[in-house]
Parts: structure tokens; sequence; C-alpha cells
């Protein structure tokens, strides 16, 4: 079977189309985790007006030199001020409130005296011109975008838009992801076994919980035997409940690996069928009246994986997100040995040491791709191409991150 080279494939992933970005408004105390369907704008400058940022006296700078200046009185926050101070008068004003006409600077309360009448004050201690006003637009200008389409809300984000007076906030339709795991020794939870071969699922659950942290919505399915007809319509009922139905398991080239030839049967289209990558060279892309089918094979990491490179990019582009996981450099603090010729996506640590980003395999267990464990403890994936080989300490790599989608 002749293979896709890894960057074919996800060229070919990206000219899918997916019907572009489905919307809705969502109450902003709603908006937690959701992704942004449209532009954040500042509909003016913030603040709007010079504002005192601590609590002391608006004076004219020239003042300082005065001897005394004379209390006009009180200007609390939120209140109106409408007094002009004139030259050797000053108003005190409190953190937040607008700074009075005529006044350019706030010299803070520590740094003056106060007269036994509290009619005047005298300078103890001068400070800068400008000194604690914060200027027109500090914060932001009229038209600024202060938050992108395709981010999604985290507490800044609601923070912002609370100040804005967001009441309720246009949000990306979450896709909706069905996951299938098939073969006939696989165990639900809670299932009781009766032959010491068969183990328990585990990928519908790892992928479930993918999609969700990805901002999809994710439908368990549960788990089917290598049975073809069972197959056939636990891929019926999802296709027609979700956007995204994506399985494990079946896609190798044993007598019992169904999904490969049940996937065409469905009427969809095979967009592409083998890739050049360790693990999960067999993963299967097709589509079926605008929906996507995602054949990944069984065996935990090799799922995980290749759900992460074809599942997520997928959900991005319905989110309308640019990346669909954060992609760093980092060196290597040890070897790395490369085990096929494939482009290769290998656990790792990520750690910083002297101000560098460096990459080591601390812990992580060369075998199999079934390891699940060598995602634990916040762990990456390295990237290695088909044209590498062995790389030597202190080479740069690209590294996958796994946290925050």
């Amino acid at each position: 079977m002749k293979l896709l080279s890894f960057e074919t494939s996800l060229n070919m992933l990206d000219l899918l189309d997916t019907g572009g970005i489905k919307s809705q408004n969502v109450a902003l105390s709603e908006s937690l985790g959701r992704i942004l369907a449209e532009d954040i704008v500042a509909p003016a400058n913030d603040p709007e007006f010079p504002t005192a940022s601590m609590d002391g006296y608006a004076i004219k700078h020239a003042d300082l030199e005065k001897d005394s200046i004379k209390i006009l009185g009180d200007n609390p926050a939120g209140s109106h001020e409408i007094r002009v101070v004139n030259e050797g008068e000053c108003i005190k004003t409190f953190t937040g409130s607008m700074m009075p006409d005529g006044t350019d600077t706030l010299i803070q309360i520590e740094n003056v005296s106060v007269s036994q009448n509290s009619e005047e004050i005298f300078i103890d201690e001068r400070v800068p011109f400008g000194s604690s006003v914060r200027p027109i637009g500090e914060n932001y200008k009229a038209g600024d975008v202060l938050i992108k389409k395709g981010t999604k809300i985290g507490f800044a984000e609601i923070g912002v838009m609370a100040g804005l007076n967001c009441v309720m906030v246009r949000v990306a339709i979450k896709p909706r992801v069905a996951v299938i795991s098939t073969g006939s020794e696989i165990l639900d939870l809670g299932e009781q076994s009766d032959s010491p071969s068969q183990i328990r699922s585990s990928n519908n659950y790892t992928l479930c919980a993918m999609f969700e942290q990805a901002g999809a919505e994710a439908l368990q399915l549960g788990t089917t035997p290598d049975d073809k007809d069972s197959i056939m319509k636990m891929f019926q009922n999802a296709l027609a409940s979700a956007d995204i139905v994506v399985s494990t398991g079946g896609v190798s080239v044993g007598d019992y690996d169904f999904v490969k030839d049940i996937v065409p049967r469905l009427g969809a289209e095979v967009v592409f069928k083998g890739v050049a990558i360790k693990p999960g060279r067999h993963i299967m892309v097709a589509q079926k009246d605008g929906k996507f089918i995602l054949a990944l094979p069984g065996f935990a990491y090799s799922s995980t994986v290749t759900a992460v490179l074809y599942g997520l990019p997928l959900v991005a582009k319905m989110l309308g997100r640019d990346e669909p996981y954060k992609k760093v450099g980092a060196k290597l603090k040890e070897g790395f040995t490369k085990r096929s010729r494939f482009s290769e996506f290998s656990a790792c640590n990520i750690s910083v040491e002297n101000g560098e980003l460096l990459v080591g395999f601390d812990g992580k267990k060369v075998g199999s791709s079934a390891i699940l464990t060598n995602l634990l403890h916040a762990s990456a994936l390295m990237v290695t191409g088909e044209d590498d080989g062995d790389l030597e300490e202190g080479t740069f790599v690209n590294v996958i991150l796994l946290e925050n989608f």
C-alpha cells in the first residue's frame, strides 16, 4: 500500500469543506470555554477621560513650586466633577475618579501634608508631570480589536467583555463528534470479563475527553464487536447524529478489520487511507454528505495521537480556530533514536532549564503503540520527519503541546 506523506495528508485535510462556522448567542456567564465567532471591538476609548490611578490631590504640575495649594473639596469615584481648577488650587481626588478640568497631575496623599484646618496642602515630595493619571485610551482605544474571532474564552476574556457590557456573546456552535470503539476483545466500563484475553475500553473515553477539551460536543457511543452488521448500524446511527464520526480499531489488514471495508459501503468517499506516520499509518479519512469519518487504529497511544493530528484540525476548522494545538520549538537534552522511516510522534517531557525549552524522555517507555501511560504527567509529542534519522543532543525539534487545546 502506497502511503501519503504526513504533510500531504494534512494539506488534504485542510482542503476539506466543513461548511463554514455556525454560531449562536449565549449569555456571557455561560460562555466560558466557548469559541468566539466574531471579533470583540472596543466601541469607545477606555478610559474616556483622564482618570486618577491613586488617591491624592489633582493639581497643576507647575503649582508644585508653591508654598501651599488651596483645597477646593473632594472628588469621590463615580461623581460627575464639573469644577475647574485654577492656579494655586487642587481637589482631593480618589482612585478611579475623573481628573478635574484644569489639572494635569495627581500627587499622592503620602506626598503631602494637610493644614490643621484642612483647607490647603503643603508639598513634602514632588512627583513628575502626569503622575498617577491614566490617560485617555490607556486600556484600549475605540476601534481596537480586543479579542479575535476564534479565541477560546477564558477568565480574562470574560472580564474584558463584561467591561464592555457584552450581555450576550456570539460563539461558534460546538461540532458534534461521535466516538465509537470497535473490537470483540474490548469491554466497556462496568462490563464483566469472561476471558483473560479481553481488555478494558479506554479509547472512547480518552477521545471524548480530548474533543470536549477542544471545544466540541462529544457523543459517547460505546463499543461494538467485530461484526459487520453491528458496525454498520453503529456508523449509520453516528452519522445521523454527529458532524464527525471517529472510530478506533478495524482499519488494519487483519481478517477482522471490518471498518476499512464498511466506510465505503456507507456511501462515504475516502479522502485518504494510509499515511507514513508512526503511530497510526492505517488511518482513514472519509466524507459523506458534508460529514466526516475518521477511522483510527485501535491501540490506545496510536488512536490518541492520530486523533490529535487529524481530529483536532477538523474540530478547529468548524470552530473557526486558526490552530488546533500549540507547537513549539525546543532542544533535545539527550540523544534520540528514530525507530522508522516514517514521520514519528514520540511522547516526551518538556522542561525549562536556564531559560531554554528542553525535550527529554525520562520515564517514557519504548514499545508498542498501546502505551497510553506515556502521555501522563503533562507530556507532549515530539515530531520527527521522514527525512530525519537519529538525533543528537542539542538538536532543535518541533513539539506538539497536549494541554489547553
